[in-house]
């Protein structure tokens, strides 16, 4: 008896939503399903904006924010200090930071952290601009996560910027134990960057 199954679109659309983050083959198949039936689901929608998101974004040379060819709204902005860089681990971890109004200086999105076990070194992340950024005087915040690789890349690079005379500070452990700036709420991150410290081993 012939095995009754998707048309090839609808198993082509799952085994491509089944490469997002977080979503497994059933949730792929209902969000498919979902897409292809809903009176409120605008397909073709969602198609323009990934196809014109995957034409006009990049990441920003100076900073990894997401950015235009010609703007980047985390450097653009006149009134920011440029002598306090935040470094974090990833460009939707500025978003929360702003969002505490709590910052006023600039960002350095690493792309990443530290993972041996995922195969992430230091040549994968953007360490090198962050040197060249790192000039004295100028203050180099380590805003990552307080787990085990977020500790890692901090003292990683509070051991490449040694030596440059810079001031390096940690934000204060405010954040969950574990947990990266994506989970933290507003006041957690406002008093975490107000109560940062030097860093010392």
């Amino acid at each position: 008896m012939p095995k009754v199954e998707y048309p090839a679109a609808v198993q082509e659309l799952v085994a491509e939503l089944k490469r997002l983050p977080g979503v497994g083959p059933r949730s792929a198949e209902r969000i498919a399903v979902w897409l292809m039936q809903s009176k409120r689901a605008e397909p073709l929608a969602l198609a323009r904006a990934l196809e014109r998101a995957e034409s006009e974004l990049c990441l920003c040379e100076t900073c990894g924010f997401f950015a235009t060819a010609d703007q980047c709204t985390a450097c653009d902005e006149t009134q920011r200090d440029g002598s306090v860089i935040c470094v974090v681990e990833q460009p939707t971890d500025v978003l929360p930071m702003e969002r505490s109004g709590s910052f006023r200086g600039v960002y350095h999105c690493l792309g990443g952290r530290l993972s041996p076990l995922d195969h992430v070194t230091p040549a994968d992340l953007r360490i090198e601009p962050l040197m060249r950024r790192a000039t004295p005087g100028v203050e180099i915040i380590l805003a990552l996560g307080s787990d085990v690789e977020g500790e890692t890349t901090a003292h990683f690079l509070a051991g490449e910027l040694r030596g440059r005379g810079c001031r390096i500070s940690r934000i204060a452990q405010g954040l969950p134990a574990g947990g990266g700036l994506e989970h933290a709420d507003e006041l957690t991150l406002m008093r975490a960057m107000q109560g940062r410290r030097e860093w010392n081993d």
